[in-house]
């Protein structure tokens, strides 16, 4: 069942006391306005710990819950379940960043190494017996809980146009599309790393090569059939940026404002520096620090 924007608004509430209401930045830059939500200041270091805890609330609290992660969701996952009880298994593939690794047995989940990809991590994490099974972005109350993210955009600056998020697998734009009342929504990828631009533009979810400096967040082969089927009623415009501009944006995230993010998270800034956002007041969202 598809979510909708009254599940996001439940989602909002449910999450509220596990969760950052993470706070919006204006500044600028060479005279251009920016508006910034900062969500790499959220507990376990990015927006997936909204998606995790909602869906761990969601129904009958699970004895175990297992997944599947390129890092953050699996931090978001470990994360959410230690402040609820829930014992956790983490599948992540071999090419996990070690601090991303580290963090997630630091919460004190299971780690288990699978495969070169999240693909293959997940195939495995699916396999194993006992225990609900979280898919970082193809479900229902996970969407719905990445969804708060741009239900506090939208409350707290009510005059932006657009929402810009970087996207993986397409869970965090997904939930964007539900909570923003009809602005445009625009997903920002590696031009390597296209799971939502090449579904949208072959009008269904397709496998992708993953290649970027952006993999471990942004890795997903194929976007989630629920994310597709939103995005696509959605007004949604996909932009490409490359890893030397995503790099760029990082650097100047940090020398300019002393905001320190992933690479994943600098991909809306390059293609704003870069003048691909279609919208004349947009917030970009910075969505993770777990280098």
């Amino acid at each position: 069942m598809s979510p909708s924007p009254a599940d996001v608004a439940a989602a909002a509430t449910r999450v509220a006391p596990h969760v950052r209401r993470t706070p919006l930045f204006a500044t600028e830059v060479d005279g251009r306005p920016l508006l910034l939500k900062l969500e790499h200041l959220q507990r376990s270091g990015s927006f997936k710990m909204r998606g995790a805890t909602n869906a761990l609330l969601s129904g009958e609290r699970p004895d175990r819950v297992v997944t599947a992660s390129g890092g953050n969701h699996g931090l978001g996952v470990a994360t959410a379940a230690a402040r609820l009880g829930v014992p956790a298994t983490v599948y992540v593939p071999e090419s996990v960043p070690d601090a991303k690794a580290r963090r997630i047995e630091a919460a004190g989940a299971k780690l288990v190494r699978h495969g070169d990809t999240y693909a293959e991590a997940a195939a495995a994490a699916r396999a194993e017996q006992g225990g609900r099974y979280l898919h970082a972005y193809d479900q229902p109350e996970v969407v719905a809980g990445q969804g708060t993210v741009a239900a506090e955009i939208v409350a707290d600056a009510p005059d932006v146009d657009a929402v810009v998020v970087a996207a993986g697998g397409g869970g965090l734009a997904a939930g964007t599309s539900l909570a923003i009342g009809g602005r445009r929504i625009v997903t920002v990828e590696p031009e390597h790393c296209r799971a939502v631009h090449a579904a949208l533009t072959a009008g269904g979810p397709v496998d992708v090569g993953v290649d970027s400096v952006a993999a471990s967040a942004l890795g997903a082969t194929r976007i989630g059939d629920l994310a597709f089927a939103l995005l696509d009623a959605a007004d949604t415009v996909p932009v490409l940026v490359s890893d030397d501009e995503i790099l760029a944006a990082r650097d100047l995230l940090w020398d300019e404002f002393r905001l320190r993010v992933e690479p994943a998270a600098a991909a809306p800034f390059a293609a704003w520096l870069a003048d691909r956002i279609p919208a004349r007041n947009p917030c970009l969202v910075l969505c993770g620090a777990n280098d």
